[in-house]
């Protein structure tokens, strides 16, 4: 919340569909949706934690290779990502 403020514009969409003025109106949205009360106990403790959209741009979760491969690519890349920056750095000492 620091380095993203939530600002008023930002629940205008949930507003609308929200309908304070009046709840008997309210129409569901993709991003916004009803449950009753038994759907929402009938769920393990009663977990409001609720997905039911799929951000597209994020990685199949379920076909990730083995942590201990991408630890490894991970440390591979900083490496690469260090030696550059290494470069980099005598270059710039060699031009003072």
């Amino acid at each position: 919340m620091k380095t993203n403020p939530l600002k008023f514009e930002n629940l205008q969409d949930f507003i609308k569909c929200y309908n304070p003025e009046n709840r008997h109106q309210r129409e569901e949205s993709e991003r916004f949706k009803a449950f009753s009360y038994e759907e929402l106990v009938r769920r393990d403790k009663a977990s409001l934690d609720i997905f039911w959209l799929k951000d597209e741009s994020l990685e199949d979760s379920d076909n990730l290779p083995a942590p201990e491969v991408l630890a490894a690519e991970i440390v591979e890349s900083l490496e690469t990502a260090l030696s550059e920056f290494r470069a980099i750095y005598e270059e710039l000492g060699e031009k003072q």
